[in-house]
């Protein structure tokens, strides 16, 4: 196995309407205003979402991603449409398994962005970037049966629902179990 850290990453990663990048730091007022913005949607799927964060708590994170980008710990990329520059929402490799190697994809999108198409392009470019660069034999999707704006990006990009875990995780704001649907792709 190559040592992770060795690993060279491109600045950004393009698309026919995106640009696919690392987090910086200052990336932070864009993302906060989305979250702030999406808190609807994205409250009953992410824990980050259940409460309105302030600029610094969003900020931090950005910088905390940062660092775990540099290290290859978490790889969160941020999605930037690419002749405006308006910030889309956020994506990346996160439980990578540089042995087998294997990654797992997520995914956000600002509310008004929702339903064009622009998180399946990123989905679909970021599986292909997997497995050119990073040699990945499997790409997971993993989310909440009842998630199905979320669910409808692996299905139509091909991946198997390989099977339903059965009270897997907490939900989002903490108060029931939930199930996960994992979904994969090999090569």
């Amino acid at each position: 196995m190559k040592n992770p850290l060795l690993i060279d990453f491109p600045t950004e990663i393009t698309t026919e309407r995106l640009c696919i990048r690392a987090p910086r730091p200052g990336d932070g007022k864009e993302v906060n205003a989305a979250i702030n913005e999406s808190m609807n949607e994205l409250k009953p799927w992410m824990p980050f979402a259940q409460k309105p964060p302030t600029l610094e708590e969003t900020e931090a994170n950005i910088r905390q991603s940062c660092a775990k980008f540099i290290l290859r710990e978490d790889l969160r990329l941020l999605i930037f449409d690419r002749k405006k520059g308006h910030f889309i929402g956020s994506t990346g490799f996160h439980r990578m398994d540089w042995d087998v190697p294997k990654v797992e994809i997520g995914y956000w999108i600002s509310t008004k962005y929702a339903g064009k198409g622009y998180m399946t392009e990123a989905v679909e470019a970021l599986t292909m970037f997997a497995v050119k660069e990073f040699g990945a034999k499997r790409v997971e999707i993993r989310c909440d049966p009842e998630n199905i704006r979320s669910r409808r990006i692996p299905e139509k990009l091909g991946f198997i629902l390989e099977g339903v875990l059965r009270q897997d995780d907490v939900s989002a704001d903490g108060m029931s179990l939930r199930n996960t649907c994992v979904f994969s792709k090999i090569f």
